[in-house]
């Protein structure tokens, strides 16, 4: 059902940007020189501005775009406190431990690496992180994702390692029930221990519908971030939109750009080489309080405070709860996600997940549930498109 959104004259600006759908006043005016409040804070003020009622409006909108323009004289915002090192850190020791860990999360601020023996434990606290033995190897829990994928690769399933139990998650949306609920369950009964199952409300889904922002055959999508290689630029949003057309417009049919690379299912991200270079090139995200500079790629980490931003619900923030996520679609298998708290609603597909500080880290693939009730959201990790072709935030 369509709603009317916003004007979207800034679309051919290259700044992917937050647009909140819902009745209220523009972002205010930014002078040169003032920083921007950080991300934390942006969550605290739109949450007690706009309000449970304000979001459940949102819903109806349509799959969102997160580009607008950003303010000229806008500043960086100001440092956060907290450096980004946890991410480093693990994905660091998780290549030097290999099967001696079974992944890492983040607790009380201290990075929690899992490990089978004494002598990773030892490689762990030298790296300044806190070891746990665990007695489920990753070599052993991916075997039982093996099987899984095997014998429960139904639509409306998802499984991931949670590194704090030392076990594979094995999560069902409403949609899995009888037949296929009976087949999920023994699946995951011959795993014992290994496995644990929940459900969900509401369905799995790529959270996509008509509409408009940036367009492509008639559906409607968001901007994830600004990318280049050398002087070409792009911008990089969610596969299963650029699997529906090849050329992008914004609202008025102006174009933006066509489809370079598209990657759904299996993964889900695509590439969009913009169709010319504005003079106004910028790659800060917009957020309704103003913006957000984005100077680095990271990878995610179990138990970190991550913020998603989209035009149908804004900004919003959770936490990491898994990596490599796979979930099943109806339209296919995902794996290699990020498994979040965020909510998110249709509207906001491809749109941006950041961090502190000044970091990008994925994009909006798809989820359940919603914003006034709270849900669960994947998101693909943009490292992924960029390190395959070659592309950089700026």
């Amino acid at each position: 059902m369509p709603t009317t959104s916003p004007g979207i004259s800034h679309l051919l600006r290259l700044t992917s940007a937050l647009t909140v759908l819902t009745p209220c006043p523009g972002p205010p005016a930014h002078h040169k020189g003032a920083p921007t409040p950080p991300l934390e804070a942006q969550v605290k003020n739109r949450q007690r501005r706009v309000g449970a009622a304000a979001v459940t409006t949102a819903t109806v909108g349509l799959v969102a775009a997160t580009l607008a323009a950003a303010p000229a004289a806008s500043a960086s915002p100001a440092a956060p406190a907290a450096p980004a090192a946890p991410g480093t850190l693990a994905s660091s020791l998780a290549s030097t431990l290999g099967s001696q860990t079974a992944g890492s999360y983040l607790k009380g601020g201290k990075l929690v690496v899992t490990v089978t023996n004494a002598k990773a434990a030892q490689a762990v606290r030298a790296a300044g992180a806190v070891p746990k033995t665990v007695t489920r190897s990753a070599t052993d829990l991916k075997k039982t994702m093996s099987a899984l994928k095997r014998e429960a690769t139904v639509p409306g399933t998802a499984w991931a390692v949670d590194p704090a139990s030392n076990q594979v998650v094995l999560t069902m949306d409403s949609t899995v029930k009888g037949a296929k609920l009976k087949k999920v369950k023994a699946a995951a009964a011959k795993q014992g221990a290994a496995v644990r199952t929940e459900r969900v409300a509401g369905a799995f889904r790529p959270l996509t519908l008509g509409g408009e922002a940036i367009y492509t055959g008639g559906a409607r999508c968001s901007l994830g971030f600004n990318v280049r290689s050398g002087s070409t630029y792009y911008f990089v949003t969610a596969g299963h939109c650029t699997n529906i057309g090849t050329t992008w417009t914004d609202r008025s049919g102006r174009t933006l750009g066509r489809t370079v690379a598209s990657s759904f299912p299996g993964n889900d991200y695509g590439v969009v080489q913009y169709t010319s270079t504005p003079a106004d090139t910028q790659g800060a995200v917009q957020l309704y309080n103003g913006t957000y500079d984005i100077t680095r790629v990271g990878n995610a980490t179990v138990g970190q405070t991550v913020y998603r931003s989209g035009s149908t619900t804004g900004l919003h923030s959770g936490s990491v709860t898994a990596l490599n996520q796979t979930v099943n679609y109806q339209e296919g298998s995902v794996s290699g996600l990020i498994r979040t708290t965020v909510c998110a609603e249709p509207g906001d597909s491809g749109g941006s997940l950041l961090a502190s500080p000044n970091t990008a880290i994925g994009l909006t693939s798809g989820g359940s549930g919603n914003c006034s009730s709270g849900g669960t959201t994947f998101f693909q990790p943009v490292t992924e498109p960029l390190s395959r072709y070659g592309l950089s935030v700026y």
